[in-house]
């Protein structure tokens, strides 16, 4: 069912439906409570006559409503009377000219008790429905008589008719309203939802470069919108670094596969000694080993992306120590010494090869851009529920407008940091992993050097409620 009928049907005709049915009921329930407002007149009538109908002279038996100053108006609204003596004649009735049928010609007060009986009765030859009173009643000398009252169900009968066609109308024209509002309400929303079911069937298509439509307002479409708009954004830029990956990798696989090319042209142009070929075919070793180095590191940043992580609990510090040892070698190589500074221990919850991943590049990049002879610094804190590990070398450093570049794929920073060794892969490795860990890594202002930090949150919890889709911001 497309949106408009599902909105004319539930914003529309249910409601009106559902007013008609209150109209119904309620209709029956008025004249349920006309019919007993008739029944207690009826009563209060047959009381006030049952008691004075002999208190005339000589005892001679009459109708109050009769003799009453206000006859001629009692005639348009009271009841019509009669008085039955012991054989059931008529001796009396109220109006005079009372309708046929109105009152009974006959009715024996035999079986009439004091207990007044009310019944519902159709008029004969009128079709009409009237409401009956009969009671017994005792004269004086001590003679059975009846009494009976009856009165017109017509008017009780008229004003629900009236009330049901008012309520009727009222339904209608209810409905009518509501169906063009919905009607209006159903064209704006469907106008909302088909532009976001366009956006994404362009978006499937392949076309990220579709606008998303404008959200405005604060209902759930509006959000949505926001959120596809968001989601547009984050793939436009996803398929630009995968495009701009895909390029530099390409430029960077290029470059020994050229310098392989030439030193084999070379050597095959004319007749070698074998101490050339030697010189060739170490050249072309050396850049099959910078081949497998950046296979290895596109695949690393690959996985690192797919973010398949083995999260349990550890301790962060003692992480940072596993990895300074294995920096050892490298770093005193350089004379440089990797020390690790912060508590005794840091519980957190952190995939081991990950983690370590992330370190071992870290303090690769410190060892390799750090002076000789200086230390770089593992620094292990936490702020709130966040634990943070800053690497720190006391090299070059890395250019303000350089602290979000680096962690971009074969980005190298344009300061005194960069360098010819590496594939500007480590970097965007840390940033990686530590997004998949629900954190983010940044570069601190640290004045002299560079401090590249790490963060990742200290327990699962925040992954689990999407810490891992949206970064981590501490102080």
């Amino acid at each position: 069912m497309k949106l408009a009928a599902r909105l004319w049907l539930l914003g529309a005709v249910v409601p009106a439906l559902g007013m008609l049915a209150a109209a119904l009921v309620a209709a029956e329930l008025f004249r349920a409570s006309l019919e007993r407002a008739l029944d207690d007149a009826l009563m209060g009538q047959a009381a006030a006559e049952a008691v004075s109908l002999f208190d005339a002279p000589g005892g001679k038996p009459h109708l109050h409503m009769a003799t009453s100053p206000l006859r001629g108006a009692l005639t348009r609204f009271a009841p019509a009377a009669a008085l039955y003596d012991a054989a059931g004649t008529r001796i009396l009735v109220f109006p005079e000219d009372a309708p046929p049928g109105l009152v009974d010609e006959r009715l024996s007060p035999q079986g009439l008790g004091p207990e007044p009986r009310l019944a519902t009765r159709r008029r004969a030859g009128h079709g009409g429905q009237d409401r009956v009173l009969t009671v017994g009643v005792t004269s004086q000398d001590g003679a059975p008589w009846a009494l009976e009252l009856s009165a017109s169900l017509a008017g009780v009968h008229e004003t629900v008719r009236t009330f049901r066609r008012a309520g009727f109308a009222m339904a209608l024209l209810l409905g009518a309203a509501l169906f063009l509002l919905q009607t209006f309400h159903a064209r704006r929303l469907a106008r909302r939802v088909n532009a976001l079911t366009g956006h994404m069937a362009a978006l499937r298509e392949g076309n990220l470069e579709a606008v998303a439509p404008a959200a405005h307002g604060d209902d759930e479409i509006a959000a949505l919108g926001r959120v596809v708009a968001d989601a547009t954004e984050k793939l436009r830029r996803a398929r630009e670094a995968q495009d701009r990956l895909v390029a530099d990798a390409a430029h960077e696989l290029r470059t020994p596969l050229t310098l392989m090319r030439t030193s084999i042209d070379l050597a095959l142009r004319r007749r070698r000694e074998a101490p050339e070929l030697v010189e060739a075919l170490d050249e072309t070793r050396r850049e099959v080993d910078r081949l497998a180095r950046l296979a290895t590191r596109l695949l690393d940043l690959a996985t690192a992306g797919r973010g398949a992580w083995d999260r349990t609990t550890g301790d962060l510090v003692q992480a940072a120590h596993e990895a300074a040892e294995a920096a050892r070698a490298a770093a005193e190589a350089k004379g440089i010494l990797v020390q690790v500074e912060g508590p005794e221990a840091l519980p957190a919850a952190f995939d081991a090869a990950g983690l370590r991943q992330a370190l071992d590049n870290l303090l690769s990049n410190a060892i390799r851009h750090g002076p000789r002879g200086r230390p770089v610094i593992i620094r292990l804190s936490r702020a709130g529920e966040v634990a943070r590990i800053a690497v720190r070398d006391e090299g070059p450093g890395i250019a303000p407008g350089d602290r979000e570049r680096v962690f971009q794929a074969f980005e190298r920073g344009n300061g005194e940091a960069a360098g010819p060794d590496g594939a500007g892969l480590g970097l965007a490795i840390v940033a990686e992993i530590a997004r998949g860990h629900g954190g983010r890594a940044y570069v601190a202002d640290a004045g002299a050097g560079a401090e590249v930090v790490m963060e990742v949150p200290l327990d699962s919890g925040s992954l689990d409620s999407g810490a891992a889709s949206q970064p981590l911001r501490s102080g």
